[in-house]
């Protein structure tokens, strides 16, 4: 199932007054003003499936891959690069809360089963850690195929079991939140500083082999990490950098297309305009043009 979405006015919450709106989006291709910045009101939760996507949070960028949840808090800002939703596989939840206070009390509503000292606890869990993004919680992406599947069969008992689940969300994303901050991972700093040396010369035909020698990893354990951490091989995470530094590039009309493709590694802008039209949906210059007319 690629489309799964409700909202406050489907049938199917009626029963749940506190979930704003639920869905699954499967993003083939890039669509402009897709998703504008906005503070909301409500939590959000948002769970990437597959992809990669680059979204601003507090005014924060960050970089989320498979198995990554971003967490907004009521009256924090959240959005994706240029308004666009970048391709890829995304479920999320919206959440009206009963209350979430400064000092870390929270309470879910009658909904929940989890106790007021627990409630509390979480509160204070999500509000002191100021993390927008817990990495690799797989946990979560498996309570979000049983909500939707709950919602989609609706057999004896299903309210009651998604409202459990949602506890069980809270509860995953508290535990990881207090063992990220207790014990951070070595790879995904790592990973970061691969990146930033790779942004750095985009233009160099890297190979795997030098890519994993810039983190101190023999070629089979280094693609396999990287598989485990991005769901995309080394040469394909490589492509999505190289087609995300394009993206910005071509928004600065002074640059030529057939620069830009050589800038960003690639051999030929007729290879550039392939790769870009199959990853985004555009050719370079139809999507240069898209983005000048909503500027």
């Amino acid at each position: 199932m690629n489309q799964y979405f409700l909202t406050k006015e489907c049938k199917e919450l009626h029963a749940f007054p506190h979930i704003i709106e639920f869905a699954l989006k499967k993003i083939d291709n890039i669509q402009f003003d897709s998703f504008k910045k906005e503070t909301s009101d409500f939590l959000r939760l948002y769970y990437v499936i597959d992809g990669r996507f680059e979204w601003t949070i507090e005014q924060q960028g960050h970089i989320l891959y498979p198995g990554d949840i971003a967490i907004i808090l009521p009256g924090q800002s959240f959005g994706g690069e240029k308004d666009l939703l970048d391709i890829g596989t995304v479920s999320w939840i919206h959440l009206e809360l009963q209350q979430l206070e400064r000092n870390g009390k929270l309470a879910m509503g009658k909904w929940s089963h989890l106790s007021e000292s627990e409630c509390r606890t979480i509160g204070r869990i999500l509000l002191i850690n100021h993390c927008s993004v817990l990495s690799r919680l797989k946990d979560a992406g498996v309570v979000f195929q049983s909500i939707q599947s709950e919602f989609i069969n609706q057999e004896v008992g299903y309210a009651a079991r998604i409202n459990q689940l949602l506890d069980e969300l809270f509860i995953h994303i508290a535990r990881q939140l207090t063992r990220q901050n207790n014990s951070r991972r070595d790879f995904p700093q790592t990973f970061l500083k691969l990146e930033q040396a790779l942004r750095q010369n985009l233009s160099h035909q890297w190979s795997v082999e030098e890519m994993a020698a810039l983190v101190g990893l023999g070629t089979t354990a280094f693609s396999e990490k990287v598989k485990s951490f991005t769901g995309f091989s080394p040469l394909n995470y490589l492509i999505n950098i190289r087609i995300s530094e394009a993206i910005k590039l071509l928004k600065r009309p002074d640059v030529h297309v057939t620069d830009i493709a050589l800038d960003v590694g690639f051999y030929s802008s007729q290879h550039f305009a392939t790769t870009f039209k199959k990853l985004t949906g555009y050719t370079p210059s139809e999507f240069r043009k898209k983005n000048i007319l909503t500027d």
